[in-house]
């Protein structure tokens, strides 16, 4: 039996899981809430991409955050990613699999963090769209 957010060890206690906002504590290269929305990320993405659960590849992930950003955020995407330190994909990557690390997601064994290399300019996909 598992409840999700939580670990059950072999003497039957359970163990809370450390939240997404923790882990971004304790790594430190982003603020805690860019693990929030990474990771709420990846379900809106599956969302948008599927009616079945199924694998994401980074590209998908990151043209989904896209999506995401700009629903929440609009003109402000950038702004806000920015501020918490992320400035390009790959630094949704590095969030992405450091939440791998603490197995609140998962890949594939022919994933890699550098999938979310280069998938797109942040100025141009999250801001240049819009005009004034």
């Amino acid at each position: 039996m598992s409840i999700p957010g939580f670990w059950l060890l072999h003497s039957g206690f359970l163990l809370m899981k450390k939240t997404p906002e923790d882990i971004g504590k304790e790594d430190g290269r982003y603020a805690p809430a860019a693990f929030r929305f990474v990771y709420e990320g990846l379900g809106y993405t599956v969302k948008k991409t599927s009616e079945q659960p199924k694998h994401v590849t980074g590209q998908v992930l990151c043209e989904g955050l896209r999506q995401f950003a700009l629903e929440r955020w609009g003109r402000l995407a950038v702004l806000v990613l920015t501020s918490w330190g992320i400035r390009t994909t790959r630094d949704f990557g590095q969030i992405v699999y450091t939440l791998i690390k603490h197995e609140w997601m998962s890949a594939q064994p022919g994933d890699s963090v550098d999938d979310f290399n280069d998938v797109y300019d942040f100025q141009t996909a999250l801001k240049d769209r819009f005009e004034f």
